[in-house]
């Protein structure tokens, strides 16, 4: 290899359409990622979490044993391929590579010719600005991008996820879910407002990333044709054919109640007032739920 590739931080929003962008990308010929999506290697070197980093991938590990036992053909092959790589980023962590050396050797091995890596770690979002301008600079082309849903859309998707993970049974998802926006709401647990603190975000981004290396693009924007077609032209790439419909880590199918969306509505006028004022050609969703004046 003669040149360095082009490398992608995906720095969320949580919910906001990572995970599709991600698979788009693993397919994609012109792009090489390794099939850990998350590496949270920069929440790592800022909070000093390496340690519990190896414990999810001593998990992820003995999760991939199992399934290597039960399963033959393709999906043992996908595996053991994650097996390895889950192996080879334990041994990024066990060396503490603040260095960010290590780092990139994982994200560019076995690219060969390939000019575009990706590390897609949603909660980068919630960095420094100089930790941002750490990770801006880790090589000569960094390109960032920043995906932005609908706040009210974005916050039920990341209540429902979190729903269904935490409850006891199936039959408990449902309240489990509206007990949790309803927390979310009163003020009693703020982690995920703060993943959709686009406010936030953008504004180190801004103050961290040269503006001809950052994208912030709506996620209903992502999602056409148009729309990707300019996300691989930032990444100087081609725009090969992707499938829109297609959902991923989709939480169970409920409804907010009136109430609740408007009090979430009222809760996250600010971000809705913030991204109007920078970016104010909003997706028809967006001008829907912000009520256009009935907050």
């Amino acid at each position: 290899m003669t040149t360095e590739p082009t490398i992608l931080m995906g720095v969320g929003a949580t919910k906001a359409g990572t995970t599709w962008l991600y698979e788009y990308l693993a397919s994609h010929p012109e792009c090489h990622v390794r099939s850990i999506k998350e590496l949270h290697y920069f929440d790592a070197v800022e909070n000093d979490t390496f340690a519990a980093q190896k414990r999810v991938q001593r998990g992820v590990a003995d999760k991939l044993r199992l399934r290597l036992l039960r399963e033959d053909g393709k999906p043992a092959k996908r595996a053991l391929r994650k097996l390895r790589d889950v192996m080879a980023w334990y041994g990024v962590l066990e060396n503490r590579a603040a260095s960010h050396a290590d780092y990139l050797a994982y994200l560019t091995a076995g690219r060969e010719d390939i000019g575009l890596v990706a590390d897609i770690t949603p909660s980068y979002a919630l960095l420094p600005e100089t930790r941002l301008s750490e990770m801006a600079s880790v090589s000569s082309d960094v390109r960032m991008i920043y995906l932005l849903r609908d706040p009210v859309a974005r916050l039920w998707s990341h209540v429902r996820m979190v729903g269904r993970r935490a409850a006891r049974t199936a039959d408990a998802v449902p309240d489990t879910c509206y007990k949790l926006l309803d927390d979310v709401l009163d003020g009693a647990t703020s982690g995920m407002t703060m993943r959709g603190d686009y406010a936030g975000t953008i504004t180190r981004l801004k103050r961290a990333v040269d503006p001809s290396r950052l994208l912030v693009m709506f996620m209903e924007e992502m999602m056409t044709g148009a729309g990707l077609g300019r996300l691989c032209t930032f990444l100087g790439i081609g725009a090969e054919k992707a499938d829109f419909s297609r959902r991923v880590h989709a939480g169970p199918v409920l409804a907010m109640s009136d109430d609740q969306t408007r009090r979430a509505r009222a809760l996250l006028r600010p971000q809705y007032e913030f991204v109007a004022r920078h970016y104010p050609d909003l997706p028809a969703n967006w001008r829907r739920n912000m009520g256009e004046g009935t907050l």
